[in-house]
């Protein structure tokens, strides 16, 4: 059996947990060292990651798998790994163009991954493959999300493609544009985690998730996503109010939460989707800082194609914790209680917190920023510090009228400016393409935090996480 010597060490570990050697060897066979044109190395890597797919079947499933099998799980995973970078390094755009006929669709995250399944087999996870780990906890799924990382990762890394993913995110949801109508008629309406009011020139967008102290999961981020769709589609609405309900916990019960950020139990117990972090991330908190896009423009950024951009305040009662503390960075006014509070527990969390490594430093400095991620430095809204990011703070029990205030005083002289002066923030602070080299980072980086066995243990020691019922 001929093996480069270079993979011999790695092969005899594989054989030594009972894999066949002439499986091994056909394995490193069949791994694709250098790329050639797309058409070909489509058939040769495809091929190749369906070899591995076939191997990995005659190993235990993850959650029963000894040191040993678990190593030789991850030996395959590496080259996997390495071939999927070596082919998207050359062929990024070839797959985009592919799956977006050109760029002349508009595809989302979500469903370009389903589609780069189908059309490329093994470059990422199938439906199927996600599927058969439903009912899992996190602690006993085998990282198959880590490739969907990878791909939108390299999507996002390249200008012509990243751009056009980054618009189509931007763009209304097709539940929005169903919603639209029904809406502007009745002024109203209540989605899975989340609702919408119009009051005079405001829209109040509501978090709803009571028994999770108003957290978001896979339950709550579509409908929120289009309650900030349908207030920036509105022509009646000229400004949004973010505001948390009231929650079910006893220690906050009937007080109005902000919100907890990511649902820490629906993560632990295998609830959260690698993607669901995308999704929230280039969808609806975007659309909050960025507004909508239009499918029949340009690109969205400072100098090219237009938006539909709309003011928004965010209300903080009693706390915002992680992804809502996330969410007051790309809003335009923060009103907050003077007992609330911020923090962004990332260390204990295990993952990173969206696009605050990016947003935070702009408001509180670099040093703060790196003190609230890394080291959960928890901020009072009335302080010093919290003031960087709250605009005003005002006494408990007063908040109903502060709001109308506030809203009065932005919408007094109309709001006609406010998306020429959000623009002119951006160009100096967060163009386009800045924030598209960030998440094509962040994809990669939060693919493995996501599964990372660090974040396993975070969440049992500090959130006690084994005992709670999701």
């Amino acid at each position: 059996m001929m093996i480069e010597r270079r993979f011999q060490g790695d092969a005899n570990a594989l054989m030594s947990i009972g894999l066949p050697a002439k499986d091994v060897a056909a394995l490193y066979k069949a791994y694709p060292q250098k790329t050639s044109g797309f058409a070909t190395d489509r058939k040769t890597f495809s091929a190749f990651w369906q070899r591995t797919a076939r191997l990995r079947t005659k190993l235990p499933p993850h959650a029963k798998q000894n040191d040993r099998e678990n190593h030789a799980a991850q030996i395959v995973k590496g080259l996997e790994i390495e071939a999927r970078r070596l082919f998207l390094s050359a062929h990024v755009n070839a797959v985009y163009d592919s799956l977006t006929a050109k760029r002349t669709r508009f595809v989302r995250l979500e469903e370009l991954c389903v589609a780069a399944a189908k059309f490329l087999p093994g470059l990422v996870p199938s439906t199927k493959d996600i599927a058969a780990e439903d009912g899992f906890l996190q602690s006993q799924k085998a990282g198959l999300e880590i490739d969907q990382g990878l791909f939108i990762s390299a999507v996002l890394r390249s200008e012509r493609s990243g751009r056009h993913l980054c618009h189509a995110m931007l763009l209304p949801t097709q539940q929005a544009n169903d919603l639209l109508p029904k809406f502007v008629k009745d002024g109203r309406l209540e989605l899975p985690g989340a609702s919408i009011e119009r009051r005079g020139k405001a829209a109040l967008l509501t978090y709803l998730n009571p028994r999770f102290l108003n957290a978001e999961d896979q339950t709550t981020l579509a409908g929120f996503e289009t309650c900030v769709d349908l207030a920036l589609l509105d022509p009646q609405v000229q400004i949004g109010v973010l505001r948390g309900g009231p929650v079910e916990n006893p220690k906050y019960k009937d007080r109005r939460v902000f919100g907890s950020g990511i649902n820490l139990t629906h993560l632990y117990h295998g609830r959260i989707p690698f993607l669901w972090y995308l999704t929230r991330d280039l969808g609806y908190v975007n659309k909050l800082y960025r507004g909508l896009a239009f499918s029949h423009d340009a690109a969205p950024d400072e100098f090219g194609g237009q938006t539909i951009e709309k003011p928004f305040i965010a209300v903080v009662e009693t706390f915002a914790f992680g992804g809502h503390c996330q969410v007051l960075l790309a809003v335009d006014y923060v009103l907050a209680e003077k007992t609330a509070f911020m923090t962004l527990p990332a260390r204990k969390e295990g993952i990173i917190p969206g696009a605050a490594n990016m947003r935070l430093p702009r408001a509180v400095g670099d040093r703060l920023a790196r003190q609230a991620i890394q080291y959960e430095r928890r901020l009072e809204c009335d302080s010093p510090e919290g003031r960087m990011i709250c605009d005003e703070i005002v006494e408990p029990g007063t908040m109903d009228e502060a709001i109308e205030r506030v809203v009065s005083g932005l919408t007094s002289s109309g709001v006609v400016s406010a998306a020429s002066n959000r623009r002119a923030f951006r160009i100096t602070q967060e163009p386009l393409d800045m924030f598209r080299n960030y998440f094509a980072v962040y994809a990669r980086e939060q693919a493995y935090c996501h599964f990372s066995p660090a974040l396993i243990s975070n969440l049992e020691k500090y959130w006690n996480a084994a005992s709670r019922k999701p």
